[in-house]
């Protein structure tokens, strides 16, 4: 049960089921007149959605429509992309979502899912962090957006990297959404063309490094610890010079996962031994070439050691 009624609950997406709320249900929550009249089965909505989303062309223009879900009606959102997870799972994670970030600048509006949490904030981290918990929290997705998907320093719009792989972390693992949070940490940029574009929503600062910027980190760590007990920090493409660093600073104070490093290195280690087993040799046998050593690469190398 909630308090809320009428427009508010129907501005909530964790509790709004849109068409979906049955007579009963909009009598006592104050929705008649709210919604058409007709109640509608989740299924006939994602119906609906599949059919407007069929008519849009452009990768960009999908992701406004399906990201308008997310924000209105958490449950139609990870049905459409359950039920139609090839078509749409392109759009709200790899490729698109580069595209997206790239925008972000242009595209930003508010509210967004997630917080932004700066340096300019130091010394409140905490409290800042606070104000992104409305339940107890499984899982925090953050990202300095420094190593974003190759294309590299994005600033404050890495935050839909941490978006689109909590829509993964849901419809694979099973994660509550309401028990999840990104996180972009906004330590300045140093990407010419965003620092010199008014309508960057982010730090025009160049980025903190050094011990400026493990301080800064280790204030967040702390507050994460502090109000998310229990909770995986999942570090998001994080660039080569921190990635493994923080991974190896923070492991031992909580559960902490670098995707980049060891997820990719899982996965990719997995595939060669699977190939190695259909051909009948031994890893020793192989001679791998890994292609860059950025934070993948180097994991995946690590990996196969």
């Amino acid at each position: 049960m909630t308090s809320k009624r009428g427009l508010d609950l129907l501005r909530d997406p964790a509790l709004n089921q849109g068409t979906a709320f049955a007579a009963p249900q909009r009598l006592a929550f104050g929705l008649e007149g709210l919604l058409p009249p007709q109640v509608e089965s989740l299924a006939l909505q994602v119906q609906r959605s599949w059919a407007a989303f069929c008519q849009l062309e452009g990768s960009l223009e999908r992701y406004a429509f399906v990201e308008g879900l997310r924000r209105s009606n958490l449950v139609l959102f990870h049905r459409f992309l359950s039920d139609h997870l090839e078509a749409v799972l392109p759009i709200v994670y790899t490729p698109t979502v580069g595209a997206v970030i790239q925008d972000f600048s242009r595209s930003y509006r508010t509210p967004i899912e997630g917080l932004f949490i700066s340096a300019d904030q130091r010394g409140r981290l905490r409290q800042v962090l606070r104000n992104g918990i409305n339940s107890p929290i499984d899982l925090v997705l953050v990202t300095d957006s420094e190593g974003i998907l190759g294309i590299g320093d994005q600033g404050v719009g890495g935050i839909h990297i941490c978006q689109g792989k909590l829509a993964v972390y849901t419809l694979c693992a099973g994660l509550n959404p309401e028990r999840v949070l990104a996180v972009a940490l906004d330590v300045g940029t140093n990407r010419p063309s965003l620092l010199a574009n008014p309508l960057y929503p982010g730090l025009h600062q160049r980025r903190l490094a050094g011990a400026d910027y493990l301080g800064f980190v280790d204030e967040f760590v702390e507050a994460v610890r502090l109000e998310c007990p229990g909770a995986c920090l999942h570090w998001e493409d994080f660039g080569t010079s921190h990635a493994r660093q923080l991974l190896e600073r923070y492991r031992n104070q909580l559960p902490s996962f670098n995707d980049d490093i060891q997820g990719t290195s899982g996965v990719v280690s997995a595939a060669v031994l699977a190939a190695c087993q259909g051909l009948g040799q031994t890893l020793a046998e192989q001679r791998i070439v890994v292609f860059g050593a950025g934070t993948a690469g180097c994991g995946i190398a690590e990996g196969l050691l």
